[in-house]
């Protein structure tokens, strides 16, 4: 997240805990709350709902996270194991690995300081993370429990000039990653997404580069202009949908395995102050993860019950 974003973003939260009443409370480091504050909105196709089929975007259970974590922007888990989240910051060139409820929140050092905006785990073997000039790192999971740094593989501007949050590693070794603000996009309705595939010798190249395109009537945005900025995306584990997260719009998107739209649900700013992390574990509950905006940051965790 650039700097002058973080900036306008915290004093318009501010503002919107000013004027709203808040009833959770945030707790101890690393300690889980039931919030009471509801609900999100929802768009005028899905008015009635409280989000996608089998979540109540409403009423998650809150995790608060640690200091180290105020900046967290992203998370994944193994194999979808839910015993353990791993966790990016914005700066540090850390990755934070913790079960949920505890008080720890043990890291590894991967790299210098920077813009890290998504972590993923390839071919349940490697890290990768994404920093937001279109840069990927990538270690084996075994690294951050001891061992070299210089294991570390680094693909600097891998991805055409741009700024990008949003990572996934999908099946068979590809990387799927979507751009946040990029030149050719006209973000008043697509976005760009590009295929990267890892192969021996860890080469990694892009492979293919698609656009989703959103009804921007039903955008909402905290800029005049409205462009849709996403944020962060997953792939549900049972239903095999694509679930798309901005931060900037407030906004969860729920599309087909081919990139057309199925849904798109309001986030309350109270609850999503900041949303800039997704995923699911294999039961398909569900994982958002929120930056700090004048309080602490939080993982909210959304049980997955389908009619």
């Amino acid at each position: 997240m650039m700097l002058k974003h973080k900036i306008f973003l915290a004093g318009l939260w501010l503002c919107v805990g000013l004027c709203s009443s808040c009833k959770g409370c945030h707790g101890g480091a690393g300690t889980a709350t039931d919030t009471t504050v509801r609900k999100s909105g929802t768009r005028p196709s899905q008015r009635g709902a409280d989000g996608p089929p089998g979540y109540d975007l409403g009423a998650p259970k809150k995790y608060v996270m640690s200091e180290s974590l105020h900046e967290i922007s992203g998370i994944c888990m193994l194999r979808g194991n839910d015993d353990t989240l791993y966790a990016i910051e914005d700066e540090r060139g850390r990755l934070y690995y913790f079960h949920l409820g505890d008080n720890r929140f043990p890291s590894y050092k991967f790299g210098k300081h920077g813009d890290y905006e998504d972590v993923a785990i390839l071919n349940d073997a490697e890290f990768v993370v994404l920093r937001s000039d279109g840069s990927l790192y990538v270690f084996p999971v075994g690294l951050i429990h001891g061992g070299d740094s210089k294991a570390v593989q680094s693909y600097i501007h891998i991805l055409p000039r741009g700024e990008y949050e949003g990572l996934f590693a999908d099946a068979g070794g590809k990387l799927i990653v979507l751009c946040k603000n990029c030149p050719d996009d006209d973000q008043r309705d697509e976005v760009s997404g590009y295929v990267l595939q890892y192969g021996a010798g860890h080469k990694l190249a892009v492979t293919d580069h698609f656009k989703i395109r959103l009804p921007a009537e039903k955008l909402h945005s905290i800029h005049t202009k409205i462009k849709f900025h996403p944020s962060a995306l997953a792939r549900h584990p049972i239903t095999g949908e694509w679930y798309l997260l901005s931060s900037v719009n407030k906004v969860l998107v729920v599309l087909d395995d081919h990139w057309a739209v199925k849904g798109m649900y309001d986030l309350d700013p109270v609850l999503y102050k900041q949303p800039e992390g997704l995923a699911f574990d294999k039961r398909g509950n569900m994982y958002i993860s929120n930056e700090g905006v004048q309080g602490n940051a939080n993982v909210l965790y959304f049980s997955y019950e389908p009619h």
